[in-house]
Formats: structure tokens, C-alpha cells, sequence
């Protein structure tokens, strides 16, 4: 009797040790840890061998190999020696201006709460000395350097949470192509679960930001067996967090955080916590030597671009695209740094908000959108009210006579009235602000 009932304890916890089983039904009940939702502002960085060539974008080896697009493989014909390979890239990149901390100190007065780090493109070339690359990597190849190891430790130190993108798929891996033709899964067994299992380990990321699965199912991926052992046994199960890419199906359906398409924008609350995932350089993620001022985002457009995101449910990830040696341009400098002062005046407003679920919008007043926070409503507004007076339709149930008004570029207190539903509140005179591009009021 007591041998059988030793027998059905084991067999009962066998059963109950997985707090997360591996179906989307489960995965996506997990609660979510609540760091990702306070913090709002990331930072993508794209940096791989694409950087190298540092043209059309980082689909460079497919645009050349595969579309055949006529203006990629004149450039690589006329500056590049015949036969010349994409792997010789990896001789080019030679990040002798990469310094980790730097960048992350750069990022960190931006603004930004969390950093991710581009580990592997579809490409193939890891940033870190993955034992399933056959030295295709940083380490063996190019700067020598464990560059996801030296992002992640300069992330931490400035305060900042640490994740790592990570493509599924490889373009030209002669598994992953046998697998397509065949039917068989040797790619993902031999390569992608164990390369991401070594992943987790080793750099014990707060983020997995996966991609690159839109041609397989995520049966093939084996994407809830992996998610399942993040979510119980990795050394990050209790404040790790995935996006939503994990195979044909599983996009803007599944997945703690649903990045749906690049650049998403709904302009509306959704009921599932989402991300914008966009680019200053309006055409690529990596980083091009041939862009022109006008392809790229304004502080101004960022700024816009995270109060309407941030007043929908979402975070925005702003991706940066480091040259070949491992500089990031001043043009990126001076929107980060821009967007980062902007932050420090107005933040209270971003961080740690959330959405007023009444509305995203204001009724009358276009370019006016609301967020609150600790029992205050906030209303950014993006362009400079006619004759120094805002007109607000959205908010008249909260004003009664004990109400304040304050304008965080000064904390001065504004003047205010309220008729037939409508609020209109006296800006100061635009000369005495601080802030140039968009302007926060208080409701309290």
C-alpha cells in the first residue's frame, strides 16, 4: 500500500511539474511578467554581415541570390571581385569602433527601459560562438568578439532589460532547403531547438524575439516544445517573454506579445498586449551607406509615433542599424538623444501608463491622445493649439471644481473652463515652453 501510493505521488507530479504544457492554448494563458508593460521604450539594434556591403538592406544576399534584383547584383557586380561569396562578408566585418558600453549609454538616455540584440539574421551569421554554426560566427569570424555577451552585460549595467532577436529560418542552409523539399525536420533538430536552448543558457536573455517563420508551421519549429521549456525549466521562466512569430498561424494570434507585421500600428486599443517594431531608417533595419536624410525619422516623427502607440496598449521597439565596424551614425545619435530629452520632461505620461479605455483619441481635437497613470489622465498633443487654447471633447466627466490642469514642460498650472461638454484650456505662450514637438498636459 505504501509503495503504491509512492508510486501514484511520482506519477501525479511527473504530470503536474509543467506549469506551462506545450499547446498555444496554455502558453498563451501564461501571466506575463509585468516588466515588459511598465517599460514602453526598447531599442532594436540590426547589426550582422549585411552591415558590410551596407546597401539596399538587410535582405541584401536574397535580394542578390534569389530576386535577383537587377540594381543589387549590378552594385555587387562592379565593387566586388568575381565569385566573390556573401560568407567573405564575414572577413569585413570588423567592428573595431564597437564599444557595448557606449551603446548602451546611449540608448539609456534615450530613454529606452529594454535593449534587443539582433543574435542571427536569416543569414546565418551568429553574434555570439554558437557550437551550431561551424564557426559561421563573430568569434571565429570578423571582430572576434562574443557580441551578444558584451551588449548584453553593458545593457544590464546601465539598468536596462536585455532581449535577443533570433531568426528561425536560415535562407541557404542546405538542411533547412532539404527539409522543404523532403518533409523532414533535421534543420530544427539538428540546428534551431538545440541553437536556441544554447541561447537562453548561455546569455539568459529577459526577451526572446523570434522571426524568419512564415515558411513552416510551427509544428515544424517545434515552437511549443521550446516555449514550454523557457516558460518551466530555462533559467529565465519567470521573467522571460516571446512575440508572437513562431510559425505559419501563430502571428498576431499567439505568443506573449504580438508584433503582428513590421512597423505595426493599429491606432486603436487592442485586448492583447502588442509592440511597434519600426525603423528610424524608414527603408531598412541594417544600417545603408547610400540613405539620404529624408528616408529617415524625425525625433518629432518618433515622438508622435510613440504617444499614439503607447496610448493603444503598445510598446515601441526603435531599431538602430550599426555601420560594419560597429559605429552608430549620428544621425541615429541625434534622434535617440532627442527623443531621450523629450522623455526626461515627459515620461511620467509613458512609463508604467497605461491606456485610458475610455478613449485612445481625442473627439474634437485631432493629433490629442490619452494615457493615465496614478489616478492622473495625461493628453499628449502633438501639434501646437490655435490661439494658445486646447479644445477637448473626451474629458469634460473629469473636471469638476477640484480639478488641475498642468502642463509637464513647466508644471505650471493652467487655466481652464468647461461648456456644453467641451474644455478648453489657455496654454502659455509657446515662447516660454521648453519642449519643441509635443506637449503633455496633466488632468488631476
Amino acid at each position: 500500500m505504501q509503495l503504491t501510493t509512492r508510486l501514484l505521488i511520482l506519477f501525479v507530479c511527473s504530470h503536474c511539474v509543467l506549469a506551462v504544457e506545450e499547446n498555444w492554448d496554455s502558453i498563451d494563458q501564461r501571466t506575463v511578467p509585468e516588466w515588459y508593460d511598465k517599460a514602453k521604450v526598447g531599442i532594436f539594434i540590426h547589426w550582422g554581415l549585411f552591415s558590410v556591403p551596407g546597401y539596399s538592406n538587410e535582405w541584401v544576399w536574397h535580394e542578390w541570390k534569389s530576386d535577383k534584383n537587377a540594381d543589387v547584383v549590378d552594385f555587387i557586380e562592379k565593387n566586388y571581385p568575381p565569385g566573390f561569396t556573401y560568407q567573405e562578408f564575414a572577413n569585413q566585418f570588423t567592428g573595431e569602433f564597437f564599444n557595448a558600453t557606449e551603446w548602451a549609454n546611449l540608448f539609456q538616455r534615450a530613454g529606452a527601459k529594454y535593449v534587443v540584440l539582433t543574435s542571427k539574421h536569416h543569414e546565418g551569421f551568429t553574434l555570439w560562438p554558437s557550437k551550431y554554426t561551424y564557426s559561421f560566427n563573430s568569434v571565429d569570424m570578423g571582430p572576434h568578439r562574443d557580441i551578444v555577451k558584451e551588449v548584453g552585460e553593458a545593457v544590464r549595467e546601465a539598468g536596462m532589460r536585455y532581449g535577443l532577436y533570433h531568426s528561425l529560418l536560415e535562407w541557404y542552409h542546405p538542411q533547412y532547403i532539404a527539409d522543404q523539399s523532403e518533409g523532414t525536420t533535421e534543420f530544427v533538430d539538428n540546428k534551431i531547438y538545440p541553437e536556441l536552448i544554447e541561447l537562453v543558457n548561455t546569455y539568459k536573455p529577459d526577451l526572446i524575439w523570434s522571426d524568419g517563420d512564415w515558411e513552416m508551421s510551427d509544428s515544424y519549429w517545434k515552437s511549443t516544445k521550446f516555449l514550454a521549456w523557457l516558460f518551466n525549466e530555462s533559467p529565465v521562466k519567470d521573467t522571460v517573454l516571446t512575440n508572437d512569430r513562431w510559425g505559419i498561424g501563430a502571428t498576431c494570434a499567439h505568443g506573449d506579445i504580438h508584433t503582428c507585421e513590421d512597423r505595426y500600428n493599429p491606432g486603436y486599443l487592442l485586448d492583447h498586449k502588442w509592440e511597434n517594431a519600426m525603423t528610424i531608417d524608414w527603408n531598412s533595419w541594417g544600417y545603408r551607406r547610400n540613405s539620404n536624410i529624408g528616408e529617415y525619422a524625425t525625433t518629432k516623427q518618433l515622438i508622435d509615433l510613440l504617444v499614439e502607440t503607447v496610448s493603444c496598449g503598445g510598446n515601441i521597439l526603435i531599431n538602430v542599424g550599426p555601420t560594419k565596424e560597429g559605429h552608430i551614425d549620428p544621425i541615429y545619435q541625434e534622434r535617440l538623444l532627442g527623443l531621450g530629452e523629450w522623455l526626461s520632461i515627459n515620461g511620467e505620461a509613458i512609463y508604467e501608463s497605461s491606456p485610458w479605455t475610455e478613449h485612445q483619441k481625442d473627439t474634437i481635437t485631432s493629433g490629442v491622445w490619452y494615457t493615465q497613470r496614478d489616478g492622473a489622465t495625461y493628453a499628449s498633443v502633438l501639434s501646437w493649439p490655435e490661439n494658445n487654447v486646447l479644445r477637448l471633447g473626451a474629458v469634460s466627466q473629469l473636471f469638476n471644481d477640484a480639478t488641475q490642469v498642468i502642463i509637464l514642460d513647466s508644471y505650471q498650472e493652467l487655466v481652464w473652463f468647461e461648456e456644453d461638454g467641451v474644455v478648453s484650456i489657455q496654454f502659455p505662450d509657446k515662447a516660454t515652453v521648453y519642449t519643441n514637438d509635443v506637449w503633455v498636459i496633466k488632468i488631476k
